[in-house]
């Protein structure tokens, strides 16, 4: 059985043109994800989004395990036939609430317990379980469960955590049922250590995975410490990311994204988990921008022109 498939269609240095050819349809590499994290991108509908282009949305185990429940969303024909998007989907693990809610969780070696932001109910998230909510919400590209610290210098507490993170990727492998047009990704860990980071993507590759992602990164490193993980990550893995916040938005604008607003749509991801945040200020978007050798053009939701700052 063929899972997805990834063809190189042009290189130019370690940049790669590519396609992803998927049950629900083709991916162009690279490429933008807009994030539906708990079944719709806010202030857009389905036809909205494929009027822009885009190949591919993110949806959220997590978020969508409390609510509406997967159960109900594959009794009701899957994520696609939920928010009537008729393209790949690709599901967050629930891996970035392991920080984002440190606060409402508990980990161990074998999963993560959480109390529900929404109604204090515990769940239990286990590398088995979050496959298999995936599994259930249909999700074309289905992300192993791993865990993302938060940045610390602590090469211990990394280290420990990358490898428990290689771990849960043997288990989610394990859980995963392969699928003419589905594939699993494994995600790449180390924080900040170049060691660790390399040791994470052997594991990783060993183990044996569709895709492979990076992880961990936009966590509160300075930003040239981010440029720096990724560069030294190219010769060892070719990957896509998400864009999740300030630092990925401005990571992206250098890589020749055009739209800061579109690569913030991750935002929603903070805003809905509970752990709200009023920082994203319109000054902080336009020093952000300023920083790094850019002119900031705001524009309105038809995307006319209003004004340069």
């Amino acid at each position: 059985m063929k899972p997805l498939s990834y063809q190189v269609l042009g290189l130019d240095g370690m940049a790669r043109l590519g396609k992803i050819e998927t049950k629900h349809g083709t991916i162009d590499t690279p490429t933008f994800m807009p994030v539906g994290t708990a079944g719709t991108v806010k202030a857009m509908l389905p036809s909205s989004l494929i009027k822009t282009g885009s190949q591919v949305v993110l949806g959220n185990t997590y978020h969508l395990m409390l609510r509406p429940g997967s159960d109900r969303i594959k009794g009701l024909g899957g994520l696609h036939q939920f928010m009537n998007w008729p393209g790949p989907i690709l599901t967050d693990s629930g891996g970035f609430q392991v920080m984002s809610l440190s606060k409402l969780r508990t980990l161990s070696e074998t999963g993560v317990v959480f109390q529900s932001h929404i109604d204090g109910k515990k769940y239990n998230l286990t590398p088995e379980v979050s496959v298999n909510i995936q599994q259930k919400l249909d999700s074309t590209i289905t992300m192993q469960l791993d865990e993302c610290p938060a940045h610390t210098t602590d090469k211990q507490v990394i280290e420990k955590s990358m490898l428990m993170s290689l771990r849960w990727a043997e288990r989610s492998k394990d859980s995963f049922i392969n699928r003419q047009g589905y594939g699993l990704f494994g995600i790449v860990q180390g924080g900040t250590f170049e060691d660790f980071r390399e040791q994470s993507i052997k594991g990783l590759a060993n183990i044996g995975f569709h895709g492979y992602a990076i992880g961990g990164l936009a966590v509160g490193e300075p930003q040239n410490t981010m440029f720096e993980v990724l560069d030294g990550l190219i010769p060892h893995i070719q990957s896509s990311w998400l864009t999740n916040g300030v630092g990925m938005a401005q990571l992206a604008l250098q890589y020749g994204a055009d739209d800061f607003g579109g690569t913030l749509i991750g935002e929603e991801v903070v805003s809905c988990t509970g752990a709200r945040s009023t920082e994203l200020t319109d000054k902080i978007i336009v020093d952000a921008i300023h920083q790094i050798g850019y002119q900031v053009e705001e524009r309105d939701n038809f995307y006319n022109p209003i004004r340069t700052l």
